[in-house]
């Protein structure tokens, strides 16, 4: 691993300290698989570990595309929120899944702070759930992954391509893989349609692809859902039914139970009349 890495020497522009992060050589990538929330397997060194800057001095941290698009007044947020309960760490050396989840997690918490693009952060909350993917927590895995979605649901039209950079089709095409992961098939289609007739979709052809495969993938469970939902409702329909003939046969007994007791009271009432003018005579 030693050789797909290198030392790049940064200086924060919060605290101008000088601190040296790993980067991964690009010759040294080798991609092994990808996902369909465009999660990327790789068979050697993973990048995102990496891809996360942190200052070990005052705890400045952000991905390598935003490090630098620091401005006057965020110097005061960070030295106030974060310097000022930073316990130095250095995540200069190699790190491991736990180490790039925190790293992740320090960069969302401090994009809050400054205010920056809701794409940024929901960029970070997608790359934490793949973290979480590697570390086998798919609880956590399923919580960020709904955290980005609704933040590039809600940006998609309020934005400029590239987010979180991604262009629109292929933003398109995710938000409509993650809605049909959690089962929202409608907005999941809607989502497709849209990417499949973005232009970008042209010069994508694997894109595309994974369009059309996953919009498949989507209608065929759409139908399973729906016919389980039928198929519950039909059975719930007859459990009420059910619980309907219980009670009237449980009231009907009580009725008959009732009478019953009415008529055996009134045959020995009866029979304590007769008794009684059998005696009187």
């Amino acid at each position: 691993m030693d050789r797909e890495l290198y030392d790049k020497k940064v200086k924060c522009p919060i605290c101008k300290n000088e601190f040296t992060t790993k980067k991964v050589k690009s010759s040294a990538l080798r991609i092994d698989k990808r996902d369909t929330d465009l999660y990327v397997h790789y068979k050697t060194v993973n990048p995102y570990f990496y891809s996360v800057w942190v200052c070990s001095k005052c705890g400045y941290a952000a991905l390598e595309s935003k490090f630098n698009s620091i401005k006057k007044y965020h110097h005061s947020l960070i030295k106030e929120n974060i310097t000022s309960i930073w316990n130095p760490k250095d995540y200069g050396n190699k790190r491991n899944v736990i180490e790039a989840i925190q790293t992740h997690k320090l960069a969302i918490h401090e994009g809050n702070i400054l205010n920056w693009e809701n794409s940024y952060i929901g960029g970070l909350a997608l790359r934490l759930s793949w973290l979480y993917k590697l570390k086998g927590e798919k609880e956590l895995e399923i919580k960020f992954q709904k955290y980005a979605l609704t933040i590039f649901a809600d940006c998609f039209s309020k934005e400029t391509f590239p987010m979180a950079g991604i262009d629109s089709a292929t933003m398109s095409y995710l938000i409509g893989e993650l809605n049909r992961k959690f089962q929202n098939y409608e907005e999941s289609l809607k989502w497709f349609q849209a990417a499949l007739k973005d232009p970008n979709i042209k010069r994508k052809r694997l894109l595309e692809n994974m369009v059309r495969n996953q919009w498949s993938t989507a209608i065929e469970e759409h139908k399973k859902f729906k016919q389980l939902n039928s198929e519950d409702e039909k059975c719930g329909e007859e459990s009420d039914n059910e619980s309907n003939n219980i009670e009237e046969n449980e009231k009907k007994q009580e009725e008959r139970t009732e009478i019953e007791q009415n008529s055996d009271g009134n045959r020995g009432r009866k029979v304590r009349k007769k008794f009684f003018f059998r005696g009187a005579l």
